[in-house]
This record gives C-alpha cells, sequence and structure tokens, in this order.
C-alpha cells in the first residue's frame, strides 16, 4: 500500500513540474486575461491588439503562434502551418518575439533551430532564422522570423499561414505579407502600441475604411492585465501626461488635435441588432450626395429616450432614383413604418430643398417623387448638433444613443471624426454625422433623471431583444 502511495505522489510531482515548467499550459490558468481570450477566440482572419506597455499583448502574439505551429489552437482547425514572426529589427526580434515563442515552446518539441547569426545551442543569444516545430499531427510545422529593415523585397514568394506582426510595421511590408496568406487564406493579426500616431493601421484596420468583414480588433490597457498591481499602476498613471497615458497606458491612437466624440466607445455605444417594435420607430434622416455619399440612417426610440441607429444606406455616384430604390427595399425588410400612402418619411438636409441653375427640380422634390417624402426642415447649426450628439452619447453616466454593429460607415466616422483648425471640425467623413444630427435636433435634449421602470417593463425590454438576437 505505502509503494502504490509514493508511487502516486511521485508520479504527481512529476506532473507539476512538467507543469511548472511549461508556460504554455500555464497560460491564463492562474489568472484569466479576459482580453487575451477574446483575442483568442475571434474568428475573423485580421485581428489585432492595440495595447498600452505591459498590458499583455505580445504574450497574445506569442501564443497564438505557438499553438498554430503546434496544431493545438483551442478555437480553431489544427493543422500544419508555415508562418511568420515579424518584428521591428533584429534587435527587437531578438529581445521580445523571440524570446517569447522560446518561452512558450518546450525544448520537445523543436525538431530544429536554423540562426540567421549566433549559436544554435543558445538560440536566445542569437537572432533566428526560422525554428521547425513538431505538429501534434506527427508533422512539422515552422515558425520564420523577420525584420522590417531587411526591406519589402525580402518578404516577397513565401505562402504561408499566418503572419503575427510584432508592433506596427511600414505599410508596404503589410501589404506585402497580406499577399502571402492569399491563397491558404490565412491568418494576419497583429499586436503593437500606437505610438506613431494616425497611420495606416489606423485607417485601415482601426477605421476600417474598406469595411473588410474579417477586420478586428481590440483595446487593452494596464487595468486588464491581471498581473500588474493596481498601486503601481496608479503611481506610473499619475506620473504621465495626458498624452503618454492615452498610448502608453490605454494603447488608444494619440493626435494633438483630438477626437470631436471623445465620449464614443465602441463597447458601450455598439451593439447587436435586434428585432425593433413597430411603435419604437421614428423618421429616417439623410444626408444626400450623388458624387460625395448619400448616408441614410434608421432610428428607433425607446420608452425611455434611448436612440437607436437600427440600419444604414450609405453609397455615392448614384442617381437620386437609385438611392429612393435602395432606401425602401431596406425599409421594406425591416418592416419600417410608412405613411398611409406608403410612403418612406425621411428628414434630409434643407440644402435638398435648394435648385440649382441646372435642375427643373430639387433634389428633395426629386426623392419625394420616387416615394421618399422628405422634410427638409432641419436644424443644421453645428455646434449645437455636437453638443445634442454628445448628450445623447453620455448623460449622467448613461448612454442615450445606440448603434446597431451592422452600421459600420456610422461606427467609422464617430471614430475618425477629429478636430480641425479654428475650432471646428475637419470637413470629411461626416456624412453619417450629418444625418444623426438633424435626428438628434429633431428631438429634445436626453432626459438627465434615468425614469423608474417597473420590472415588468424592464422584463419586457430583454425579452424584445432577446427574441430579435434569436431571429437573426
Amino acid at each position: 500500500m505505502r509503494e502504490t502511495i509514493e508511487k502516486i505522489l511521485k508520479i504527481e510531482r512529476e506532473q507539476k513540474r512538467r507543469f511548472d515548467n511549461n508556460a504554455l499550459a500555464r497560460y491564463n490558468t492562474d489568472k484569466v486575461h479576459v482580453k487575451q481570450m477574446e483575442f483568442h477566440r475571434s474568428q475573423k482572419r485580421n485581428r489585432w491588439v492595440f495595447g498600452g506597455n505591459r498590458t499583455g499583448k505580445t504574450e497574445c502574439g506569442a501564443v497564438e503562434t505557438v499553438w498554430l505551429a503546434r496544431g493545438i489552437h483551442p478555437y480553431r482547425e489544427n493543422k500544419r502551418t508555415e508562418g511568420w514572426v515579424v518584428s521591428l529589427s533584429r534587435r527587437v526580434q531578438r529581445d521580445v518575439a523571440q524570446k517569447k515563442i522560446l518561452r512558450y515552446l518546450d525544448p520537445d518539441w523543436i525538431v530544429d533551430i536554423v540562426m540567421e547569426s549566433g549559436k544554435a545551442q543558445n538560440p536566445s543569444g542569437g537572432v533566428i532564422d526560422y525554428i521547425a516545430v513538431k505538429n501534434v499531427f506527427g508533422t512539422v510545422s515552422t515558425i520564420g522570423f523577420k525584420t522590417c529593415e531587411a526591406g519589402r523585397d525580402k518578404f516577397a514568394g513565401a505562402s504561408l499561414d499566418y503572419v503575427w506582426f510584432d508592433e506596427e510595421p511600414p505599410e508596404d511590408i503589410y501589404d506585402e505579407c497580406a499577399m502571402r496568406v492569399v491563397d491558404k487564406k490565412g491568418l494576419l493579426y497583429g499586436t503593437m502600441t500606437p505610438l506613431l500616431g494616425l497611420t495606416f493601421v489606423y485607417k485601415r484596420i482601426y477605421l476600417n475604411c474598406n469595411a473588410d468583414p474579417e477586420v478586428w480588433h481590440i483595446f487593452m490597457e494596464w487595468a486588464d492585465n491581471p498581473y500588474l498591481d493596481p498601486d503601481e499602476v496608479a503611481r506610473v498613471s499619475a506620473a504621465m501626461t495626458d498624452a503618454e497615458r492615452e498610448v502608453r497606458r490605454f494603447g488608444r491612437f494619440a493626435d494633438a488635435k483630438g477626437a470631436v466624440y471623445t465620449e464614443f466607445d465602441e463597447r458601450v455605444h455598439v451593439i447587436p441588432p435586434f428585432v425593433v417594435p413597430r411603435e419604437w420607430q421614428e423618421r429616417l434622416a439623410i444626408d444626400p450626395g450623388l458624387n460625395n455619399p448619400l448616408a441614410c440612417y434608421w432610428f428607433a426610440v425607446d420608452y425611455d429616450g434611448n436612440v437607436y441607429v437600427v440600419a444604414e444606406w450609405f453609397c455615392a455616384g448614384r442617381s437620386v432614383a437609385y438611392h429612393a430604390d435602395a432606401i425602401k427595399r431596406i425599409n421594406a425588410e425591416l418592416g419600417w413604418r410608412t405613411d398611409r400612402y406608403g410612403r418612406v418619411e425621411a428628414l434630409i438636409d434643407s440644402a435638398a430643398a435648394q435648385h440649382t441653375l441646372n435642375a427643373e427640380k430639387s433634389v428633395a422634390e426629386l426623392f419625394c417623387d420616387n416615394g421618399i417624402l422628405v422634410d427638409t426642415h432641419v436644424n443644421k447649426d453645428l455646434f449645437s448638433g455636437i453638443n445634442r450628439v454628445k448628450q445623447y452619447l453620455m448623460t449622467d453616466g448613461k448612454p442615450r444613443l445606440f448603434i446597431f454593429d451592422t452600421c459600420v460607415d456610422l461606427i467609422r466616422e464617430f471614430k475618425s471624426y477629429r478636430w480641425g483648425v479654428g475650432d471646428r471640425p475637419v470637413k470629411t467623413d461626416d456624412h453619417g454625422l450629418d444625418a444623426v444630427r438633424y435626428f438628434l435636433m429633431s428631438r429634445p435634449s436626453p432626459p438627465k433623471r434615468e425614469t423608474v421602470k417597473s420590472e415588468i417593463q424592464l422584463d419586457k425590454e430583454r425579452l424584445i431583444r432577446r427574441q430579435g438576437r434569436k431571429r437573426r
């Protein structure tokens, strides 16, 4: 009996020793880093973590890479893989990404290490070219290492399953790497602190200007990292300027002119769609454009005065008749209200009532002819409108404006709208925002005191949202 107990204890001690020496097995087992798990679970093919220093972002990239190489990714189809880890320089590769990869690779999994410089017996002391790793399916995966300082030419030719960017690469290298994963429908993922300001990553990933459905991002800040001491976080934060804190703690993109709608937070204001009750449905709002984009939005208002942007039509270079047909089609798909003659009702920029020298009818008249009953009596005062939008974004710490996540162009405009010269916003990428202003200026300021709702009312609203999501 004693011998049996000793054998069991010996096995348990060996298992604990192996676990303690296996960084990959320990990853997020003691303290779960929620944001890291969100990154790993996302099924998008182009994922980015924008994080401050010491937020755990690099750990995400390293673990993701090792999981893919080993064929043990818990949230993706597993197979033999070939991929690259892209660093800014050889020194940064050696000191950061390469070091993290080696930490999460058990030596028993490594088939071969080919060095760019240094000795394979001491890979952490040199610069690695690639690592051959045993895959759990009996094959061998490769983790290659590249540096941006080598230039774009060094990134040509390969066919890859993934590329991990450790910090922000130059745009030409990003584009070249994107071509490397096309034929295999591979993955791009990046982990970075946005120290360079409003670069191509800001436009193409954060704003997603091309509306790529595979682009995804998440922000990480110090408070998200369960391993950081809160007192130390508070001490270091207090010693930073506001600009430094935005970038190095919160991982946010910084710009001297600043965002207009600083209150806007995707995690708060952007929500999944649900079926909107007919009694919540309100008029549409249109910011017209022919060469410039025409932006049209469907608005709903609940029992407490909260406003929901439900759907969007955003298109440039088309005729009024084309836009009107699209708006009527979306209106019918939504089951949205019309007037007693079946016409869609909408607010529109007052400029739509004006006649040009070469036109027999105004834009407003053309819309009416095509079944869109537009009202040109809107309040266009810019600063009053901006203030009203800010009030709906946040009143007494409570959001009053919510946007369905299908309204991708409006979300992009909220994130990109910035102050320019002379205390006026930059007049670009604001078509959807203008439509939102027209609608909100047609309504009173949001109530500051929260209405106390009965349990029946609360249950009804929860049921509406739950049923709506089930129907998606």
